[in-house]
């Protein structure tokens, strides 16, 4: 759908799956996040690709034997299959179709591997030219793959190790006994921005984590939660936005009858608690797809795909019905409330949050005035007139 945040599909296969690995008790909409975040962005991505192909080429140039050919044939194939897959994926998130997050998570374990490659021939073939350059490139990619990866701490360690471990195993054949430090070197340098990657990781969850928890607090209700006022308001533009093209939207506005009685009877923590059991009731009672919201002391709202008439007043009288039935607050008493709904349909009566509650709240008033425990649904005529609030009577003036 357009306006959606592109969507990447979280690993399927057994090994990626382990390798994208975020932690324990992340939950899946970070774990998606993560997954995103692998894929980067273009800019970042042809800075290494630009990088690595660049300098096999050149160092093939100057020693054109079998191996650096293949390692330039190599990156170059590597390269260009994980820019089609990256390409392809970003279109597949937009739309919010499946992505090849398996295949693209090898392809950059096999780039790194390819980089590692490159850097042993280099050293070994005894040109300093080229193994100076290979070294370079292969650190400077550690960098990129640290930045990038972190998300996914596997990942991020085994490209790494792919990357930069060759140059131990290089190092025995080079004929320089000082080279050998790289032995304590490498090993030491791999831990330590593989420690890096997982705190990074760590710091990455707890503060998309934090965020979760602000973003939900500040669209539902504590109390019951239910979204709030706000999340009702995002909530209904979302759903304007995509029935843009002639679909309706019912906005279900109910109220509680009898709802205050218990409140000062029994107090506020009794009060408190029937609120939270009618909510557990309309959470129930909403179909999957529809929204349900405490906008403020005992009145909700659903936000429903039901529009026809008959379906509405079916589902509005059950909304009554289910509500208004005994509530045992604890084990010494229980307590009766009922319920009264009025309902306005988008857009036919507005797009907007004001138009829809002004003419839901005149329904509802409709529905109270006429004996409460009542659904009325506003009529389709615009004139408002069998829905208009009766004003008070006039005072006579005394001359």
């Amino acid at each position: 759908m357009t306006g959606e945040t592109p969507r990447f599909s979280l690993p399927r296969w057994r090994l990626t799956r382990w390798l994208a690995d975020a932690g324990p008790d992340v939950p899946t909409e970070i774990r998606v996040a993560l997954v995103g975040g692998l894929y980067g962005t273009l800019p970042i991505f042809a800075g290494g690709v630009i990088n690595t192909v660049a300098v096999s080429f050149l160092i093939a140039m100057r020693i054109p034997t079998p191996p650096f050919l293949a390692w330039c044939l190599f990156e170059t194939l590597c390269c260009a299959m994980r820019l089609v897959v990256l390409l392809i994926a970003q279109r597949r998130a937009a739309r919010q179709e499946p992505t090849p997050t398996d295949l693209y998570l090898l392809l950059g374990v096999a780039w790194a591997a390819g980089v590692g490659f490159g850097t042993f021939i280099s050293l070994s073939s005894g040109d300093w030219v080229a193994a100076t350059l290979a070294c370079l490139s292969a650190a400077a990619m550690v960098g990129g793959i640290c930045f990038r990866n972190f998300g996914a701490p596997r990942m991020a360690g085994l490209m790494i190790f792919l990357t930069l471990g060759p140059c131990c195993f290089a190092a025995p054949f080079l004929g320089e006994p000082m080279m050998l430090i790289v032995f304590f070197q490498i090993p030491f340098y791999l831990y330590s921005m593989s420690k890096a990657g997982y705190r990074l990781n760590a710091m990455l969850v707890s503060t998309m984590q934090a965020e979760r928890e602000h973003e939900f607090q500040a669209r539902h209700d504590m109390l019951t939660g239910l979204s709030n006022r706000a999340g009702l308001t995002k909530a209904l533009d979302a759903n304007l936005a995509r029935a843009a093209g002639g679909k309706t939207l019912a906005f279900i506005y109910l109220d509680l009858d009898g709802f205050k009685a218990v409140n000062d009877t029994h107090g506020h923590m009794a009060g408190d608690r029937l609120l939270q059991l009618v909510s557990e009731r309309l959470r129930r009672l909403v179909r999957a797809g529809d929204l349900a919201a405490r906008i403020g002391g005992d009145e909700f709202v659903v936000l429903s795909n039901q529009v026809g008439s008959a379906q509405l007043k079916r589902f509005g009288e059950r909304l009554i019905r289910d509500i208004s039935q005994p509530y045992e607050l604890d084990d010494r008493f229980a307590v009766n409330i009922g319920a009264s709904v009025g309902i306005a349909l988008a857009p036919e009566h507005g797009v907007d949050m004001e138009s829809l509650m002004s003419t839901a709240d005149k329904a509802l008033y409709q529905a109270k005035s006429t004996g409460k425990s009542r659904c009325v649904i506003a009529p389709s005529a615009v004139d408002g007139s069998s829905l208009r609030r009766s004003p008070p009577p006039a005072v006579p003036q005394l001359h």
